[in-house]
Protein backbone atom coordinates (compact mmCIF):
# COMPACT_ATOMS: atom_id res chain seq x y z
CA UNK A 1 0.00 0.00 0.00
CA UNK A 2 0.71 3.40 -0.07
CA UNK A 3 1.73 5.85 2.84
CA UNK A 4 -0.30 6.97 4.70
CA UNK A 5 0.00 10.11 6.14
CA UNK A 6 -1.44 13.34 7.42
CA UNK A 7 -0.23 16.35 5.33
CA UNK A 8 -0.50 19.64 6.65
CA UNK A 9 2.19 21.06 3.95
CA UNK A 10 1.40 23.86 1.34
CA UNK A 11 1.54 21.39 -1.87
CA UNK A 12 1.17 18.71 -2.48
CA UNK A 13 -2.12 18.37 -0.34
CA UNK A 14 -4.23 16.01 0.55
CA UNK A 15 -6.32 15.06 -2.54
CA UNK A 16 -10.15 13.96 -2.34
CA UNK A 17 -10.96 10.33 -2.94
CA UNK A 18 -12.73 11.44 -5.95
CA UNK A 19 -9.44 13.18 -7.72
CA UNK A 20 -7.50 10.61 -6.22
CA UNK A 21 -9.50 7.74 -8.11
CA UNK A 22 -9.25 9.53 -11.26
CA UNK A 23 -5.14 9.46 -10.95
CA UNK A 24 -5.67 5.00 -10.88
CA UNK A 25 -7.11 5.36 -14.41
CA UNK A 26 -5.91 5.06 -17.53
CA UNK A 27 -5.01 8.39 -19.02
CA UNK A 28 -6.39 8.83 -22.48
CA UNK A 29 -5.79 10.11 -25.69
CA UNK A 30 -6.61 14.30 -25.87
CA UNK A 31 -6.58 15.31 -29.39
CA UNK A 32 -10.63 15.05 -29.38
CA UNK A 33 -13.70 16.68 -29.02
CA UNK A 34 -14.27 14.97 -25.36
CA UNK A 35 -10.65 15.97 -24.25
CA UNK A 36 -11.12 19.58 -25.39
CA UNK A 37 -14.61 20.30 -23.84
CA UNK A 38 -12.62 19.10 -20.46
CA UNK A 39 -10.53 21.78 -21.06
CA UNK A 40 -12.97 24.83 -21.96
CA UNK A 41 -14.92 23.86 -18.87
CA UNK A 42 -11.88 24.00 -17.18
CA UNK A 43 -11.31 27.40 -18.66
CA UNK A 44 -15.12 28.47 -17.94
CA UNK A 45 -14.61 27.49 -13.73
CA UNK A 46 -11.27 29.13 -13.84
CA UNK A 47 -12.72 32.66 -14.83
CA UNK A 48 -15.26 32.21 -12.56
CA UNK A 49 -13.49 31.33 -9.58
CA UNK A 50 -11.20 34.30 -10.06
CA UNK A 51 -13.74 36.28 -10.75
CA UNK A 52 -12.28 37.16 -13.91
CA UNK A 53 -13.27 40.38 -16.18
CA UNK A 54 -15.66 39.97 -18.79
CA UNK A 55 -13.07 38.81 -22.25
CA UNK A 56 -10.50 36.87 -20.08
CA UNK A 57 -8.62 34.08 -21.36
CA UNK A 58 -7.09 30.90 -19.07
CA UNK A 59 -4.07 28.98 -20.31
CA UNK A 60 -3.13 25.67 -19.25
CA UNK A 61 1.10 25.25 -18.75
CA UNK A 62 2.50 22.15 -18.12
CA UNK A 63 4.78 23.01 -15.45
CA UNK A 64 5.44 24.11 -11.80
CA UNK A 65 3.83 27.14 -11.04
CA UNK A 66 7.77 28.76 -11.03
CA UNK A 67 7.59 27.95 -15.02
CA UNK A 68 4.14 29.92 -15.31
CA UNK A 69 6.12 32.66 -13.56
CA UNK A 70 9.01 32.79 -15.93
CA UNK A 71 6.64 32.75 -18.91
CA UNK A 72 4.52 35.70 -17.90
CA UNK A 73 7.92 37.62 -17.23
CA UNK A 74 8.93 36.19 -20.98
CA UNK A 75 6.02 37.33 -22.65
CA UNK A 76 4.90 40.56 -20.95
CA UNK A 77 7.98 42.19 -19.87
CA UNK A 78 11.38 43.29 -21.84
CA UNK A 79 14.77 45.11 -21.46
CA UNK A 80 12.43 48.65 -22.06
CA UNK A 81 10.32 47.74 -18.42
CA UNK A 82 10.89 49.23 -15.24
CA UNK A 83 8.93 46.51 -12.79
CA UNK A 84 8.38 46.78 -8.77
CA UNK A 85 8.81 43.29 -7.27
CA UNK A 86 7.35 43.38 -3.72
CA UNK A 87 9.71 41.04 -2.08
CA UNK A 88 9.40 39.52 1.71
CA UNK A 89 10.47 36.30 1.19
CA UNK A 90 11.13 33.51 -1.16
CA UNK A 91 9.05 33.43 -4.28
CA UNK A 92 9.55 37.13 -3.86
CA UNK A 93 13.44 36.62 -4.41
CA UNK A 94 12.27 34.33 -7.30
CA UNK A 95 10.58 37.08 -9.26
CA UNK A 96 13.92 39.08 -8.79
CA UNK A 97 15.91 36.23 -9.78
CA UNK A 98 13.32 35.50 -12.90
CA UNK A 99 13.95 39.36 -13.61
CA UNK A 100 17.20 39.17 -13.44
CA UNK A 101 17.75 36.06 -15.77
CA UNK A 102 15.71 37.75 -18.89
CA UNK A 103 17.94 41.04 -18.49
CA UNK A 104 14.04 43.10 -17.00
CA UNK A 105 15.18 45.75 -15.10
CA UNK A 106 13.25 45.93 -11.60
CA UNK A 107 13.39 47.57 -8.15
CA UNK A 108 12.72 45.13 -5.30
CA UNK A 109 10.34 46.45 -2.56
CA UNK A 110 12.39 44.12 0.75
CA UNK A 111 10.28 43.28 4.03
CA UNK A 112 11.88 41.68 6.82
CA UNK A 113 10.23 37.94 6.90
CA UNK A 114 6.59 38.34 8.36
CA UNK A 115 6.29 42.27 7.80
CA UNK A 116 2.62 43.40 5.74
CA UNK A 117 3.30 45.43 2.89
CA UNK A 118 1.47 48.62 4.52
CA UNK A 119 0.03 51.90 2.27
CA UNK A 120 3.29 54.28 3.85
CA UNK A 121 5.60 51.94 2.20
CA UNK A 122 4.27 51.20 -0.78
CA UNK A 123 3.63 55.06 -1.69
CA UNK A 124 7.13 55.58 -1.58
CA UNK A 125 7.52 54.36 -4.55
CA UNK A 126 5.01 56.34 -6.35
CA UNK A 127 5.47 57.94 -9.39
CA UNK A 128 8.85 56.39 -10.35
CA UNK A 129 8.40 55.64 -14.16
CA UNK A 130 7.47 51.97 -13.21
CA UNK A 131 5.67 50.03 -15.79
CA UNK A 132 4.59 47.02 -13.96
CA UNK A 133 4.13 45.80 -10.73
CA UNK A 134 4.76 41.50 -9.41
CA UNK A 135 3.16 40.26 -6.61
CA UNK A 136 3.08 37.08 -4.42
CA UNK A 137 -0.32 37.36 -2.84
CA UNK A 138 0.50 34.80 -0.54
CA UNK A 139 4.42 34.91 0.06
CA UNK A 140 3.69 31.47 1.13
CA UNK A 141 7.38 31.10 2.75
CA UNK A 142 5.96 33.40 5.43
CA UNK A 143 2.46 33.34 5.11
CA UNK A 144 2.14 37.19 4.53
CA UNK A 145 -1.03 38.19 2.76
CA UNK A 146 -0.71 41.19 0.79
CA UNK A 147 -3.49 43.63 -0.32
CA UNK A 148 -4.76 43.18 -3.59
CA UNK A 149 -7.10 45.95 -3.86
CA UNK A 150 -4.52 48.60 -1.95
CA UNK A 151 -1.86 47.08 -4.87
CA UNK A 152 -4.51 47.14 -7.75
CA UNK A 153 -5.27 51.04 -6.72
CA UNK A 154 -1.61 51.91 -7.51
CA UNK A 155 -1.39 50.18 -9.78
CA UNK A 156 -4.16 52.29 -11.35
CA UNK A 157 -2.46 55.48 -10.39
CA UNK A 158 0.22 54.52 -11.68
CA UNK A 159 -0.24 53.06 -14.62
CA UNK A 160 1.16 49.58 -14.01
CA UNK A 161 0.77 46.08 -15.68
CA UNK A 162 0.00 44.21 -12.80
CA UNK A 163 0.77 40.54 -12.21
CA UNK A 164 -0.62 38.42 -8.86
CA UNK A 165 0.91 35.51 -8.53
CA UNK A 166 -1.60 34.01 -6.40
CA UNK A 167 -0.13 30.45 -6.33
CA UNK A 168 -1.18 29.48 -2.56
CA UNK A 169 -3.81 32.13 -2.46
CA UNK A 170 -5.86 31.29 -5.07
CA UNK A 171 -9.34 29.90 -2.83
CA UNK A 172 -8.15 30.08 0.20
CA UNK A 173 -8.15 34.02 0.48
CA UNK A 174 -10.60 36.48 -1.25
CA UNK A 175 -9.32 37.18 -4.64
CA UNK A 176 -11.23 39.13 -7.39
CA UNK A 177 -9.45 40.08 -10.18
CA UNK A 178 -11.80 42.35 -12.13
CA UNK A 179 -12.26 44.16 -8.93
CA UNK A 180 -8.14 44.85 -8.13
CA UNK A 181 -7.40 45.09 -11.64
CA UNK A 182 -5.02 42.21 -12.15
CA UNK A 183 -4.14 42.21 -15.68
CA UNK A 184 -2.66 38.31 -15.05
CA UNK A 185 -3.25 35.57 -12.28
CA UNK A 186 -1.18 32.53 -12.23
CA UNK A 187 -1.47 29.43 -9.71
CA UNK A 188 -0.83 25.63 -9.33
CA UNK A 189 -2.58 22.25 -9.48
CA UNK A 190 -1.31 21.44 -6.28
CA UNK A 191 -2.78 23.86 -3.69
CA UNK A 192 -6.13 24.41 -3.30
CA UNK A 193 -7.00 22.82 -6.28
CA UNK A 194 -5.80 19.76 -4.31
CA UNK A 195 -4.55 18.00 -7.71
CA UNK A 196 -1.03 16.46 -8.45
CA UNK A 197 1.90 19.26 -8.98
CA UNK A 198 2.53 19.50 -12.92
CA UNK A 199 -0.08 22.09 -14.36
CA UNK A 200 0.20 25.79 -13.60
CA UNK A 201 -2.92 28.01 -14.91
CA UNK A 202 -2.73 31.86 -16.09
CA UNK A 203 -5.22 33.99 -16.15
CA UNK A 204 -4.94 36.36 -18.48
CA UNK A 205 -7.52 39.67 -18.33
CA UNK A 206 -7.48 41.83 -21.76
CA UNK A 207 -5.02 43.72 -20.94
CA UNK A 208 -2.77 41.32 -20.00
CA UNK A 209 -3.85 39.47 -23.82
CA UNK A 210 -3.30 42.76 -25.13
CA UNK A 211 0.30 42.20 -23.99
CA UNK A 212 0.89 39.01 -24.93
CA UNK A 213 -0.39 39.24 -28.26
CA UNK A 214 1.71 42.31 -28.93
CA UNK A 215 4.79 40.73 -27.36
CA UNK A 216 7.98 38.89 -29.59
CA UNK A 217 9.22 36.71 -27.08
CA UNK A 218 11.90 33.92 -28.39
CA UNK A 219 10.53 30.63 -26.98
CA UNK A 220 9.04 27.40 -27.95
CA UNK A 221 7.61 25.89 -24.56
CA UNK A 222 6.65 29.44 -22.82
CA UNK A 223 4.99 31.15 -25.80
CA UNK A 224 1.39 32.47 -24.48
CA UNK A 225 0.52 33.73 -27.88
CA UNK A 226 0.55 29.72 -28.95
CA UNK A 227 -0.96 28.36 -25.78
CA UNK A 228 -4.16 30.99 -26.46
CA UNK A 229 -4.42 30.16 -29.09
CA UNK A 230 -4.78 26.50 -28.59
CA UNK A 231 -6.58 26.97 -25.80
CA UNK A 232 -9.77 28.49 -28.12
CA UNK A 233 -10.57 24.91 -29.48
CA UNK A 234 -9.72 23.38 -26.03
CA UNK A 235 -6.45 22.26 -27.16
CA UNK A 236 -2.99 23.02 -25.89
CA UNK A 237 0.19 23.47 -28.12
CA UNK A 238 2.19 20.08 -26.78
CA UNK A 239 0.88 16.88 -24.78
CA UNK A 240 -0.20 18.38 -22.03
CA UNK A 241 -0.30 16.45 -18.13
CA UNK A 242 -3.42 14.73 -19.44
CA UNK A 243 -4.37 13.10 -16.51
CA UNK A 244 -3.95 16.24 -13.88
CA UNK A 245 -6.49 18.36 -16.05
CA UNK A 246 -9.36 15.54 -16.07
CA UNK A 247 -8.42 15.60 -12.01
CA UNK A 248 -8.53 19.33 -11.76
CA UNK A 249 -11.53 19.20 -13.80
CA UNK A 250 -13.21 16.76 -11.10
CA UNK A 251 -12.05 19.11 -8.89
CA UNK A 252 -13.52 22.07 -10.25
CA UNK A 253 -16.68 20.49 -9.96
CA UNK A 254 -16.22 19.48 -6.68
CA UNK A 255 -16.37 23.59 -6.09
CA UNK A 256 -19.11 24.34 -7.95
CA UNK A 257 -21.33 21.33 -5.70
CA UNK A 258 -19.76 22.85 -2.38
CA UNK A 259 -20.76 26.47 -3.11
CA UNK A 260 -18.59 27.82 -5.64
CA UNK A 261 -15.18 30.14 -4.92
CA UNK A 262 -16.27 31.79 -1.90
CA UNK A 263 -17.45 28.70 -0.36
CA UNK A 264 -14.02 27.02 -0.59
CA UNK A 265 -12.38 30.23 0.83
CA UNK A 266 -14.48 30.82 4.07
CA UNK A 267 -13.29 26.78 4.49
CA UNK A 268 -10.13 27.25 4.57
CA UNK A 269 -10.78 30.02 6.90
CA UNK A 270 -12.27 28.11 9.00
CA UNK A 271 -9.59 25.69 9.14
CA UNK A 272 -6.89 28.48 9.48
CA UNK A 273 -9.11 29.92 12.94
CA UNK A 274 -9.55 26.50 14.56
CA UNK A 275 -5.62 25.48 14.29
CA UNK A 276 -4.97 28.92 15.38
CA UNK A 277 -7.20 28.22 18.38
CA UNK A 278 -6.03 25.01 19.12
CA UNK A 279 -2.08 26.43 19.77
CA UNK A 280 -2.82 28.92 21.51
CA UNK A 281 -1.25 26.94 24.65
CA UNK A 282 1.54 26.01 22.97
CA UNK A 283 5.35 27.49 22.83
CA UNK A 284 4.60 28.88 19.53
CA UNK A 285 4.67 32.46 18.12
CA UNK A 286 2.90 33.30 14.89
CA UNK A 287 5.49 34.97 12.79
CA UNK A 288 2.97 36.64 9.71
CA UNK A 289 1.61 40.61 10.78
CA UNK A 290 -0.88 39.66 7.86
CA UNK A 291 -1.95 35.79 8.16
CA UNK A 292 -3.03 34.77 4.75
CA UNK A 293 -5.88 31.74 5.32
CA UNK A 294 -4.11 28.94 3.47
CA UNK A 295 -0.86 28.68 5.85
CA UNK A 296 0.12 29.35 9.38
CA UNK A 297 3.81 30.57 9.89
CA UNK A 298 5.09 29.16 13.41
CA UNK A 299 8.07 29.91 15.37
CA UNK A 300 8.60 27.22 17.75
CA UNK A 301 10.37 29.36 20.97
CA UNK A 302 11.76 26.27 22.62
CA UNK A 303 12.89 23.99 19.66
CA UNK A 304 14.38 23.95 16.76
CA UNK A 305 11.60 24.12 13.81
CA UNK A 306 13.32 21.29 11.67
CA UNK A 307 13.92 18.92 14.56
CA UNK A 308 9.60 19.14 14.74
CA UNK A 309 9.03 18.72 10.63
CA UNK A 310 11.62 15.91 10.79
CA UNK A 311 10.45 13.79 14.27
CA UNK A 312 6.00 14.18 13.25
CA UNK A 313 7.19 13.10 9.99
CA UNK A 314 9.56 9.85 11.06
CA UNK A 315 7.44 9.35 14.29
CA UNK A 316 3.99 10.50 13.59
CA UNK A 317 3.41 9.81 10.13
CA UNK A 318 2.54 13.54 10.36
CA UNK A 319 3.69 16.18 7.48
CA UNK A 320 4.00 19.92 8.00
CA UNK A 321 5.93 22.13 5.85
CA UNK A 322 9.59 22.89 6.81
CA UNK A 323 10.98 26.26 6.02
CA UNK A 324 14.37 26.52 3.73
CA UNK A 325 17.16 28.65 3.58
CA UNK A 326 17.90 31.01 6.84
CA UNK A 327 14.20 30.29 8.01
CA UNK A 328 14.64 26.51 8.20
CA UNK A 329 15.43 26.07 11.71
CA UNK A 330 13.77 29.48 13.29
CA UNK A 331 9.88 28.51 11.35
CA UNK A 332 7.66 25.71 10.11
CA UNK A 333 4.37 25.90 8.25
CA UNK A 334 0.91 24.28 8.63
CA UNK A 335 -1.35 24.33 5.94
CA UNK A 336 -5.12 24.57 6.08
CA UNK A 337 -5.94 23.40 2.21
CA UNK A 338 -6.99 20.46 0.57
CA UNK A 339 -8.76 17.51 2.11
CA UNK A 340 -8.46 18.30 5.82
CA UNK A 341 -10.83 18.69 8.50
CA UNK A 342 -11.13 20.52 11.89
CA UNK A 343 -10.60 16.55 13.33
CA UNK A 344 -6.78 16.71 11.57
CA UNK A 345 -6.37 20.09 13.43
CA UNK A 346 -6.69 18.28 16.80
CA UNK A 347 -4.45 15.19 15.68
CA UNK A 348 -1.60 17.36 14.58
CA UNK A 349 -2.41 19.07 18.20
CA UNK A 350 -2.15 16.06 20.05
CA UNK A 351 0.77 15.01 18.30
CA UNK A 352 2.74 18.48 19.32
CA UNK A 353 1.48 17.97 22.79
CA UNK A 354 3.29 14.31 22.45
CA UNK A 355 6.36 15.85 21.92
CA UNK A 356 6.23 18.32 24.32
CA UNK A 357 5.59 15.75 27.27
CA UNK A 358 8.60 14.00 25.96
CA UNK A 359 10.49 16.77 26.45
CA UNK A 360 11.11 17.63 22.35
CA UNK A 361 8.74 20.88 22.29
Amino acid sequence: GGITMLNFTVGPVMSSKEVCSIGALQVPYFRTAEFSEIMLENEKYMLQYTKAPVGSKTVFMTCSSTGSMEAVIMNCFTPKDKVLIINGGTFGQRFVDICEIHEVPYVALELEHGRKLTKEKLYEYDDQDFTGLLVNVDETSTAVLYDTKMLGEFCKKNNLFFVCDCVSSFLADPFDMEECGADVMITGSQKVLACPPGISIIVLAPKGLERVESSNVRTMYFDLKNALKNQERGQTPFTPAVGILLQINERLKEIDRNGGADAEVNKVAAQARDFREKIKDLPFELVSESPANGVTSVHPTTADAYEIFLKLKDEYGIWICPNGGEMKNTIFRVGHIGALSHDDNTTLVNAFKDLQKRGVL
